[in-house]
């Protein structure tokens, strides 16, 4: 399978995808005895990969690591921040951040905390990321103030946001939160800020946003303490097989 190249380096944990546009343009990296441009692609099987005069192997890429994050409200959901914010990876230990490629696999906004997902398997993204593929996600809300019966059903049943109204979504109000202002959500959509941005278009601000599940996938569960906040779980096979199996018989 063809991939751009500064995407197989990334994901052989050799340098980040910009980095490797940077050893691109300044010439370090050849296919097949030549040297690579901006977009071109490598199938490692049948190619020959150079990064400055150093083969790569398709035996050389690290083992698939996959995590389950609680991240921290503060934290950026990438692997690099151009503003020098504190990035998901950061939490990282050196072994699991240092050349093996690992990255989140979709977002949760910069204020925005919970569950994320982290792995080197560039499929598995590929598969979770696809548009065609509706992972339900589950999240705590906190709102400014009580929500009426009205609002939960316009929101249950989509809203127009940018000329497209929104899938319907599961919402309903936490009974054991007296003050009316907590609510769950489970959507199996995910544009950006999407939460905060119907909130908003409804009459409401969002004053804390924390993701509890994806899929089947927890924080808690039965045979596992809660995850704390900043701290990272591996998942486990039947976690991995279900996020594979869930994707692979919708595309």
């Amino acid at each position: 399978m063809s991939e751009r190249v500064q995407k197989v380096l990334s994901q052989w944990g050799i340098a980040s995808r910009r980095k490797a546009e940077k050893m691109i343009l300044a010439g370090r990296i050849q296919i097949n005895g030549q040297t690579v441009s901006l977009g071109d692609k490598v199938d490692l099987t049948v190619d020959i990969l150079h990064v400055d005069g150093k083969p790569i192997k398709l035996s050389d890429r690290p083992q698939f690591i996959y995590l389950l994050l609680n991240k921290p409200p503060g934290v950026v959901s990438t692997c690099w921040d151009p503003q020098n914010r504190s990035t998901v990876i950061d939490l990282l230990p050196q072994d699991l951040k240092q050349g093996t490629g690992i990255h989140p696999v979709g977002r949760l906004d910069f204020a925005s905390s919970g569950a994320l997902i982290l792995t080197n398997d560039g499929n598995l993204t590929l598969g979770l990321t696809h548009p065609r593929y509706h992972l339900p996600k589950t999240y705590l809300v906190e709102l400014d103030r009580f929500i009426s019966k009205k609002d939960l059903t316009v929101w249950r049943q989509g809203i127009i946001l940018e000329g497209r109204k929104t899938l319907p979504a599961k919402v309903k109000l936490i009974e054991s939160n007296k003050s009316g202002k907590t609510i769950e959500i489970i959507l199996t959509e995910g544009r950006n800020r999407q939460i905060r941005r119907v909130a908003e278009k409804l009459g409401y601000q969002v004053n804390k946003l924390h993701r509890t599940k994806i899929g089947s996938i927890c924080l808690n569960s039965f045979s596992l303490d809660q995850l704390p906040l900043g701290k990272y779980r591996h998942l486990q096979s039947t976690e991995i097989n279900f996020l594979k199996n869930s994707f692979n018989t919708k595309l």
